[in-house]
């Protein structure tokens, strides 16, 4: 990981901020959506704490089960080695989902009313997160103005691709969260969304493949898609998720430009620490 400074034995590195900044303005963003549906802020906060715990739990032992299990089963304590990376994105949705619905259960609170608000959030701060990752893309095959020199080889800016995407995503979100049809749309087009993403930058990313182009990834993206799509015919059936659409809070073109400056900065950012 990119050191961006240290004081004393303290090291802050580049991702680790960008995490930080990404999980603050997450929480901010979804504060304000979860007032405007009169939700108590106490429960947002705790939704957030409760997903990233959660995430990141179930990103490392996704990752171990179906990335690399020979090595971690032969070597357990690199299991507890997280700062060396290995996480797996769709495991981390699935554990904190599960424990969000767990959560909404015990606090009473429909999980799709929650989750349509945290997805709006999860889609801003993946983006932002995104920025500092350092895991880049396969080798250009042809040279492009974009791509990373590292060690002398030209790679493709895998998260450049990812966090751009992540950053339409949220903005198709925001701007649908004040046009619902029902209860869990957003939750479901987050669902369908995301793992559609994540299967298009993996092309561009270095990991094993089980057939073809395709990885473990792909795979596992494509079962969110499928779950997804079936949450959305049976809530689409259900007349008892309809809700009444609002006006616009924020006009369009704010949101335009705000999706504008997002992808500018986090591209300024990224090749100024990065590249």
């Amino acid at each position: 990981m990119k050191e961006l400074f240290s004081i004393g034995p303290f090291h802050v590195y580049f991702f680790g901020l960008m995490i930080a900044i990404s999980i603050i303005s997450a929480i901010c963003f979804a504060d304000w959506q979860a007032k405007r549906r009169g939700i108590k802020d106490d429960v947002m906060f705790n939704v957030a704490i409760i997903g990233v715990i959660s995430g990141i739990v179930g990103a490392r032992l996704f990752y171990i089960i179906f990335y690399n299990p020979s090595f971690y089963f032969g070597h357990p304590t690199e299991i507890f080695k997280i700062t060396e990376g290995g996480l797996s994105i769709h495991g981390g949705l699935l554990v904190a989902i599960v424990s969000g619905y767990i959560y909404s259960l015990r606090a009473k609170i429909s999980f799709f009313k929650l989750a349509d608000i945290a997805v709006v959030a999860m889609a801003l701060a993946q983006g932002i997160g995104r920025v500092g990752c350092d895991v880049f893309g396969k080798v250009m095959i042809n040279v492009l103005p974009w791509g990373i020199n590292l060690g002398g080889n030209i790679l493709h800016p895998a998260q450049v691709y990812e966090f751009i995407l992540d950053y339409i995503l949220f903005f198709i979100l925001w701007r649908k969260s004040e046009k619902q049809k029902y209860e869990g749309e957003l939750f479901v087009i987050y669902i369908i969304g995301f793992p559609i993403i994540r299967g298009i930058v993996e092309f561009f990313r270095i990991n094993p493949v089980i057939w073809g182009p395709f990885s473990i990834s792909h795979v596992l993206s494509l079962l969110f898609i499928i779950v997804g799509i079936m949450i959305h015919v049976h809530l689409k059936s259900n007349k008892k998720t309809e809700i009444n659409s609002e006006k616009d809070i924020i006009p369009m073109y704010l949101k335009i430009i705000c999706l504008i400056l997002l992808i500018i900065v986090s591209i300024i950012i990224f090749y100024v620490v990065q590249g």
